[in-house]
């Protein structure tokens, strides 16, 4: 996840390239290359120079959250208590659905909402 999520950062900038970034990170490019290849991780410092980089948490970049860049912390508080006050509602044809499978729906439930919210924004 954090690969993806740092080459996908680094794309959104036009013009920004593994040599730019960095440099600008205090890391030699072939570093940097390995990180969005997924080939290593980096440690908490370099992790938090990117976060504050690209102005994201730090677990956004671990893909512990799914909340986008641009959203607000309104549009953080409307899903978190959707959500929540829908969790033990998740059944699927009458049977209850496994942890697992709730993650699952919180996960598909969120890339929908902030499509949608995205759209709204424009």
């Amino acid at each position: 996840m954090f690969a993806n999520r740092l080459k996908e950062l680094r794309k959104q900038e036009p013009g920004l390239t593994q040599a730019k970034l960095a440099k600008q990170l205090g890391i030699a490019k072939t570093t940097l290359a390995s990180y969005e290849q997924g080939k290593r991780q980096p440690d908490f410092e370099v992790l938090s120079a990117i976060a504050k980089r690209f102005e994201v948490t730090t677990d956004y970049l671990l893909g512990e959250n799914q909340t986008p860049k641009w959203a607000n912390s309104k549009d953080t508080n409307d899903l978190a208590k959707f959500l929540n006050d829908n969790e033990g509602s998740m059944t699927y044809g009458g049977e209850d659905l496994t942890n697992e499978q709730k993650e699952q729906v919180r996960v598909a439930m969120a890339t929908i909402f902030w499509k949608e919210k995205k759209k709204e924004k424009k």
